[in-house]
Parts: structure tokens; sequence; C-alpha cells
């Protein structure tokens, strides 16, 4: 009973389930209906809304689209009434221009009718020129031949005659006139030289120090030259290793020479040598020790060289690199003459002249003083002291006249102020003073032999002599190749000659002698 009970209550359970299933469906089916109708008709709501949205739309577009149509309209007939005026202000301008043309037109026409009577014109009279041209050139011919049989000449043999008597003339008196213009300039520029230059000589007077390329040092015994060599040369090593000069151990009592071109290395080489014999401690560390301590010493003196003879002059605001390079100028020499002595003396003279001459003393001075400024480091750089002196100079903040009378003192540049010109004559007189330099025999004689070599090249010269040191060059001309007129001219052709040819402190005077000799013998 209870199995059936429990089919029963299954069989009614599936039975109400599947009645519910049925009934659910039914009204699902309902509720699914009514929401598609509902969806219909909101979507036919939205079509409609759409439809006039786009139909305002439309709307509005077209009245845009009027509008700029208008405005597009109202602007391109603004455009065209601008375009009409200026086609008409061009209009009545080429009408203008047209206008004038034509006016322009007329004169040329009336002017080329003028031009044409006016050639007519000239052609006649060109023809009765040609026909007058010819009888004069008739008449012309006629006298000639009259003047030919007269004075027996032809017209090219008169005309040379008659150039060659006006050239003598000419020449003659051009000679004479520069003779006595060059004599009055002579006298005068003689004597004006010579006041300033004895004014300036006689107040100041220098001696000059020849140092040579080798220094002695003495010993104070023999012991010491053992001593200075070392076991095995190694302290004598050590010592020209560090200095950079050789030393000669000879048989010379009591001294050893230091042998060397470059001034200051021997200076400090004896300077050293001396303080370690003085020590007695001799040996390759002491030595280096020594020769470095010696160097700074020396750059210091070096510039207190310079700065002294700065102040010397009344200089005080030269640059220390500067006042240092001048005080290496005091163991420089040029031809045995000390470059810082000579660069004091050339200083003196250009100011001294600048002031008997009225012009600027002070850049005179300095320019004399600085003027061998590049002899400081011709040995150790490359290049002329010329442009090594322009170089330092320009580096450390000097004046563009100082640069230019440094630069001028040895006629590589032509000079435009009066200060470089005094010191180039300042530098002449500082090397040409007697005593001031000493030459080699070879080059004098060499310089004595070309001198006569110019002269004797010249034609119409018989003998030529270089006398008084080669500071005169005495010619002898032959009387009857060479006139009075033509010695003026030889002469000057020679000084240039020299000029343009050789190097020679101060000045060569030439001197021409032309004598007539007659000689007759009485039998």
């Amino acid at each position: 009973m209870n199995i059936i009970q429990v089919l029963i209550a299954i069989g009614v359970g599936i039975v109400l389930a599947v009645v519910l299933a049925a009934v659910w469906s039914a009204i699902y089916r309902k509720r699914a209906e009514a929401q598609l109708e509902e969806a219909r008709r909101t979507a036919d709501r939205i079509v409609d809304d759409a439809k006039k949205q786009a139909e305002a739309r439309v709307k509005e577009a077209n009245l845009e689209a009027k509008e700029k149509l208008l405005q597009m309209r109202s602007e391109f007939d603004k455009q065209a009434q601008q375009r009409r005026d200026e086609i008409k202000s061009v209009e009545r301008r080429l009408q203008q221009k047209e206008e004038s043309l034509d006016k322009k037109t007329q004169q040329i026409d009336s002017r080329i009718t003028e031009v044409e009577k006016r050639d007519r014109s000239l052609g006649d009279r060109e023809k009765r020129v040609e026909a007058r041209e010819t009888e004069l050139d008739e008449l012309v011919e006629a006298q000639r031949h009259r003047l030919e049989q007269v004075a027996g000449l032809t017209v090219d043999e008169a005309k040379r005659e008659l150039i060659r008597g006006i050239e003598n003339e000419a020449k003659l008196e051009a000679a004479n006139i520069i003779k006595r213009i060059e004599s009055e300039a002579t006298e005068l520029g003689n004597q004006k030289a010579k006041k300033i230059l004895g004014m300036a000589i006689q107040r100041m007077a220098s001696d000059y120090v020849a140092e040579n390329t080798v220094s002695v040092v003495d010993l104070p015994s023999e012991d010491m030259k053992g001593r200075i060599i070392g076991r095995e040369g190694r302290n004598i090593r050590a010592l020209e290793l560090a200095t950079g000069v050789d030393l000669i151990v000879d048989d010379t009592p009591e001294a050893v020479i230091l042998s060397g071109f470059d001034p200051i290395r021997r200076e400090i080489a004896r300077i050293s040598l001396e303080r370690l014999m003085q020590d007695g401690r001799i040996h390759p560390a002491r030595i280096e020790e020594l020769v470095d301590k010696v160097r700074q010493e020396l750059d210091q003196k070096l510039f207190e060289e310079g700065e002294a003879a700065a102040f010397s002059l009344g200089i005080t605001d030269i640059h220390p690199e500067i006042l240092k390079l001048l005080g290496r100028l005091r163991y420089r020499t040029s031809y045995g003459q000390n470059v810082l002595v000579h660069s004091l003396e050339v200083a003196q003279l250009a100011a001294l002249m600048a002031v008997e001459l009225g012009v600027n003393d002070t850049i005179a001075k300095r320019g004399g003083l600085l003027h061998d400024i590049g002899k400081a480091i011709d040995r150790e750089m490359e290049g002329t002291h010329l442009e090594l002196g322009r170089q330092v100079l320009d580096k450390y903040g000097e004046k563009r006249e100082i640069i230019h009378a440094m630069e001028c003192h040895h006629g590589d540049y032509d000079p435009t102020t009066v200060e470089a010109v005094l010191v180039n004559a300042a530098d002449a007189l500082s090397a040409a003073r007697p005593g001031a330099r000493r030459e080699i025999l070879e080059n004098y004689v060499h310089r004595l032999e070309r001198l006569e070599s110019i002269a004797n090249s010249m034609d119409g010269v018989s003998k030529s002599f270089a006398i008084q040191a080669g500071r005169e060059l005495r010619i002898i001309v032959n009387s009857e190749k060479i006139t009075d007129e033509q010695s003026i001219w030889l002469s000057k052709d020679v000084a240039r000659k020299i000029e343009s040819e050789l190097q020679y402190p101060g000045q060569i005077k030439v001197t021409v002698i032309r004598e007539m000799r007659a000689t007759e013998y009485a039998k």
C-alpha cells in the first residue's frame, strides 16, 4: 500500500507539473506578444521622430546654403566691381602712354628730318673740306721739296736733329735744376740732421759688452777638476745634461771652459758650477737640484733686468712677460753688440729725435726699446725676429703704432708714421757707431768687393774704389764717354743699385769723378 500511494503521489505530481508548465507557457507567450507589440510601437515612434528631425535638418541646411550663396554672390559682385575699376584705371594709363608715345614719335620724326638735312649739309661740307685738304697737301709737299732743296736734309733727318737738340737741352737743364735743388736740400737737411743727431748723441754714451760663445770659470785648485768630472765622468755628464752646455776640461790650469751658443744656458751653467764649488757637494742629484734653483733665480733676474731697463726710460706699463724677454736680451749679442744696451740706446735716440721734431716721443721710445724683442726667442722658435716680435707684442696687447715701428726697423715694411722712421734711423745710428759692432773679415771683404763690382758694371766707368771701411765709393769715369750731366745720373743709378742689392748699416756715399786731361809733347 505504501508503494502504491507513493506511485500515485508521483503520478499526481507529474500531472500537476505538466499542467503548471502548460499554464506558464501560455502566460509567457501572451507576455512576449505584448512586449513585441510595445516594441513595434516604440520603433514606429522613433522612426517618426527621426524623419521629423531629418526634415528639420534638411530645411536648416537649405537655409544656410542659400545664405552662403547670397554672401558669395555679394562678395563676387564686389570683387568684380573692383576688378572693373582697376581695368578702367589701367586703360586710362595705357591711353595716356599711347598719347605720349604718339607725341614722342612725332618729335622723333621731326628730328630725323632735321638730322637728314644736317647730314646732307655736312656731306657737302666734307666734300669741300676734302678738296681744300688736297690743295693744302699739294702746297705742303711743294714747300717741303723747296725746304729739302735749300737745307740739304730730309724731313726725318730734320726731325731727329731737332729732337736731339731739344732732348740735350732738356737733360742739361733738368740736371742743373736737380743739382741745385739737391744741393739746397742736402745743405739744409744736413744742418738740421746734424743738429738733431748731435744733440741726441751728446746726451748719451753707452759702453758695449761683447760676449763670446764661451765662458771661463776659474777653479780654486787643480784638484777641483777631478771632482767636477766625477767618477767615470758622471758629474760632468749630469751638468751638461742639465744645462745643455759643453764643459771643456783641458790642460788650461785652474780653469774650466763652458761652450754653447745660448748665453742664458752658459750663464746658468757658470753660476751653478761656481756654487757647486763653493758648496763642495758635487754629485748628480745635487747638480740637478742646484741647476733648477739657479734657473728659477735667473728667471727672476731676467724680469728684474727688463724692469730696470724699462724703468730707466720712464716706461712702467709693459707686460711682465715682455719685461722677462727684455731681460733675456741682456745675454744676447748681435755682431758683438749687446742687444739690451743697443735697444736702450735706440729708444733714447728715437725719443730725443722725436722731441726735436715735435712728434710722439713715447711711441718712438717704446718702439725703440721693443724693436729687437723677437731676438729673445728666435733661437727657440722658428721665424725671423721681426715675425716673432710682432707675434709677441700683439699677444701682450701692445698698440699698433708700437708694432708698426718695430716691424719697420729693417726696411721690410714701408713706414707710415714718423715714429717708425725715427726708430729705423736710431737703429742704424746705434749699429753704425764706431766700435759698436764688429764685422767678420770675410763678410767685410765681400761687401767691399761687391760695392766695386756694382760700380764697374756701369757703362763708362774706368775704375772704382771702396774706401773708409766701405762707407764711401769713389768712381772714376771716362771723360770721353760720360758728360758732367751724365755723371749726376750715374751717381744716382749706382746708389739705387746699392740700395736694392746690398744690406749695410748707416749710409754709403757715392762720388763720381770726371776729369779732362790734355797731354801734348814738345819735341
